[in-house]
């Protein structure tokens, strides 16, 4: 256990930022994983803007790599200019 009341506040903080970005990194996953379920191009179109805000937002606050961000609005707008 922490014996200074710095270093007690630095493991209240980690923990809060930790449930952070477990929150933010699974979200992404997910509405990464829905767009590119999505077999319907107009949902996929409707869908896409959130998806490349949010990795644009994660990239930002380098929860995400910029390149993991870009390369993943690459492939995702790859399947959707695929999809018919």
């Amino acid at each position: 256990m922490a014996n200074h009341k710095s270093s007690i506040k630095r493991i209240r903080q980690e923990e809060k930022r930790r449930l952070h970005n477990r929150y933010y990194g699974k979200t992404m996953r997910n509405i990464v994983r829905k767009l590119r379920a999505t077999t319907s191009k107009e949902e996929a179109v409707a869908l896409y803007p959130k998806v490349q805000k949010l990795l644009d937002k994660l990239a930002k606050t380098n929860l995400i790599h910029k390149n993991k961000a870009a390369n993943l609005k690459s492939k995702l707008s790859a399947h959707i200019n695929k999809l018919a």
